[in-house]
């Protein structure tokens, strides 16, 4: 993935905010924050952009940076030995990448821009600063992204799709 820069002031969420907010489906990050709590994730996350087609994650990488969606849309799908088999499309308001956050293993399938894409990412480590910092807001975020996994577990289309 191309590397992202940080801004110098603090990022503006308000996109992910309104993005997470008017996502209620299934794959919903369903992240309820008041706005200061917003703010002080935000400055935990680095925003980056995709353009159609770019990869995201690739399977079998040993990344754990957690990407949440804030508009356009990421093809996820798993390369076997028969080809590509496409398992999800994720949307804004959605996240990717807590497979591997979660479980330390590699990428169980490859994420790529579907659509021109505006993420932010939370790296491994500025997650722990998060926790050692704002433990209550760390347990927020780790609560929404279990829920998250726990509701695409039980859809099958989307079960395998826990990157």
């Amino acid at each position: 993935m191309n590397s992202a820069t940080l801004s110098a002031t603090r990022p503006d969420v308000q996109g992910l905010v309104q993005a997470v907010a008017l996502n209620q489906t299934i794959d919903g990050l369903g992240l309820v924050l008041s706005t200061p709590n917003w703010e002080l994730l935000g400055s935990y996350l680095v925003p980056c952009n995709l353009a159609q087609g770019q990869v995201l994650i690739e399977q079998g990488g040993g990344d754990r940076s957690l990407y949440f969606v804030e508009s356009g849309s990421l093809s996820v799908h798993f390369e076997d030995s028969q080809g590509r088999i496409r398992l999800a499309i994720v949307g804004p308001g959605s996240a990717v990448g807590e497979g591997a956050f979660f479980s330390r293993l590699p990428r169980g399938a490859t994420v790529q821009a579907a659509s021109p894409s505006r993420l932010w990412c939370l790296a491994p480590t500025r997650f722990g600063e998060l926790r050692n910092r704002h433990p209550e807001l760390a347990l927020e975020v780790v609560m929404a992204l279990g829920s998250l996994v726990s509701r695409r577990l039980v859809n099958k289309p989307k079960r395998v799709a826990v990157t």
